[in-house]
């Protein structure tokens, strides 16, 4: 992987993160770089799931793999912030 897909991939996977966080109902109560961190980790692993159904390169834009990125956003949102708020200071 070239410094320019590297770059690109963070900033696919910033992206990412922002849109699973709106598909996510309610108010989500975790910082903006926990959600960046889980919007790459999803890019990732929605990158990986594509290549291995065989969708990751589409001619154009590659709708079913940006789907499967957000989708996995948007769980991985919904459970950091369904643990990260029971989180009390005492």
């Amino acid at each position: 992987m070239e410094i320019t897909g590297f770059f690109a991939a963070i900033i696919i996977g910033l992206v990412v993160g922002v849109l699973g966080r709106l598909v996510v109902p309610g108010k989500q109560n975790i910082p903006i770089w926990l959600t960046l961190a889980i919007g790459v980790v999803a890019a990732i692993l929605g990158t990986l799931v594509a290549s291995a159904v065989g969708v990751d390169d589409t001619s154009g834009i590659d709708w079913i793999e940006l789907i499967l990125q957000v989708a996995f956003a948007a769980v991985g949102v919904a459970i950091v912030a369904g643990t990260y708020g029971r989180r009390s200071v005492r």
